[in-house]
């Protein structure tokens, strides 16, 4: 007897099924749902479907499609774009889709990984062949990644102007920050002044990133000079990393501006001027004063450190002695800034020499650029 029993088609059989099977049917239906979306959006503008009668009401007519290639998240796919001509007075304008723009070859979801691969310090070249499989063979040159960058430029540049006279920004941190930035055929550290803004709910904000040649007295004059120009108000602390020419040019912008100096850079002097069996100890007391509850427990821990036989090293008691805070008895107590976990220490005499600066017990969970005041500082702060 004839066995009529049909085998089943496998990968690698006549019918096409194979590996990229899924791939092929998402890329399918991607492909018609994008033509029925482009097809509702011409029927509400004709006003009448394909071959309709409706006299007044019909706005224009349709001319045919046209084949055009999408690059999406899962690939190039050909699509048939529908044509039609709107009637305008006597005359007929053709139809422009507004869900598909024109000239467009990509989604915006493609332009992002192409510009995040190029901002991560990819060359145009690495970028075409990193991501082929998603690309196909859709052009991509230089040209191209240059006008997706000049867009970012554009944008940035309106994120940098825009208005901050609606901030209640209650605390400053101004730091440098020293990515790798590709220069000709090198890859270079240079610097980043970056101004984050502490509101007084606690939330932290970006208020200005600039790169510049150099920390310099005259940059950051100018960085400051900027922020006020865009309506920022006197903050009520500043913390810094004891750059003497951004201490020089707080002092310029607001005189008598209480300033900061930020705990983990302290920290790191104080380590470094200490014996490496001291080190630990060290970085217990300093963490011993800046989470202390008063000044004055603050100034009982620092003169027990001070006289303690820890201090034996020339270098480490002229470390630990330079103020930590440039303010006077007059400032009082700190305000509150929202998610704030410990009580505010008054600031005083006492705490300008002890790096005594008030300290919460818990982080906030944010997290900002890569540099020592975005992480210790903020922390004390919010």
């Amino acid at each position: 007897m004839a066995n009529d029993t049909k085998k089943p088609e496998g990968p690698g059989s006549e019918s096409g099924w194979g590996l990229d099977t899924i791939e092929r049917c998402v890329r399918e239906r991607v492909r018609a749902t994008i033509e029925h979306v482009l097809e509702a959006e011409l029927l509400a503008a004709l006003g009448a479907a394909p071959s309709a009668r409706v006299g007044q009401v019909r706005q224009g007519y349709r001319h045919g499609t046209r084949e055009r290639t999408l690059t999406t998240s899962v690939g190039p796919t050909a699509i048939a774009v529908p044509r039609a001509r709107l009637f305008e007075g006597e005359a007929t304008v053709e139809w422009q889709s507004q869900a598909l723009e024109r000239y467009a070859r990509r989604t915006a979801r493609v332009d992002e990984a192409l510009i995040g691969a190029y901002l991560a310090g990819t060359n145009s070249r690495r970028v075409r062949s990193a991501l082929a499989p998603l690309l196909g063979a859709g052009p991509l040159s230089k040209d191209v990644i240059s006008r997706l960058v000049g867009r970012l430029q554009g944008d940035f540049e309106t994120w940098r102007e825009r208005d901050l006279q609606d901030e209640q920004i209650r605390y400053l941190l101004l730091d440098g920050w020293y990515p790798k930035v590709r220069i000709g055929k090198q890859r270079v550290r240079v610097p980043v002044m970056v101004t984050l803004g502490v509101r007084a709910s606690g939330e932290r904000i970006v208020l200005d990133l600039r790169l510049v040649g150099d920390e310099s007295h005259a940059a950051w004059k100018d960085a400051l000079a900027h922020l006020v120009r865009r309506g920022l108000k006197r903050p009520g602390l500043a913390i810094i990393d004891g750059n003497a020419g951004l201490l020089r040019a707080l002092e310029e912008q607001w005189p008598g501006l209480p300033i900061q100096r930020c705990t983990a850079h302290k920290l790191r002097n104080v380590q470094g001027k200490a014996p490496r069996k001291l080190k630990e100890e060290a970085t217990e007391d300093f963490r011993r004063m800046i989470y202390v509850e008063s000044a004055a427990a603050a100034e009982r821990a620092r003169e027990l450190f001070l006289r303690s036989g820890a201090c034996g090293a020339r270098r480490w008691p002229r470390a630990w002695r330079k103020p930590a805070i440039n303010c006077g008895p007059s400032s009082g107590f700190r305000g509150r800034s929202g998610r704030r976990c410990g009580r505010p220490t008054r600031w005083s005499g006492s705490t300008a020499n002890s790096a005594a600066a008030p300290r919460p017990r818990r982080a906030c969970p944010a997290r900002t650029p890569s540099s020592c005041c975005s992480s210790a500082c903020c922390a004390r702060v919010t």
